[in-house]
């Protein structure tokens, strides 16, 4: 094992919660140090948050996307949102890898 795991980021829409918890789990029993959005909007539609909580998820997880090696994008079907649109376009400009479970 090397001095330090490797760190990916996940990142897609939180409408794919139990894909995203799937792929962490994979990583993780790979040897690997997942971040990971930790509130699934979609998944919890009785418990709304606020614009503000949402721009701060928002810079939040572009800080993880800064502490990661690469960013991995749980995209079933090829589905990318705006927020992860966003998230791509920052992590390519910091010079982050970025791959995708499906094609786009």
């Amino acid at each position: 094992m090397p001095d330090r795991p490797e760190i990916v980021c996940i990142c897609g829409s939180t409408r794919f919660a139990q894909e995203m918890l799937a792929a962490s789990r994979d990583l993780t029993l790979a040897g690997v140090i997942v971040v990971a959005p930790g509130v699934f909007t979609h998944r919890e539609p009785d418990e709304s948050i606020t614009d503000e909580q949402k721009a701060m998820l928002g810079a939040l997880h572009l800080r993880k996307i800064d502490l990661a090696d690469r960013v991995l994008v749980i995209n079933p079907g090829g589905y990318i949102g705006e927020s992860t649109s966003r998230e791509i376009a920052y992590a390519r400009a910091t010079g982050k890898p970025v791959s995708c479970t499906d094609p786009v």
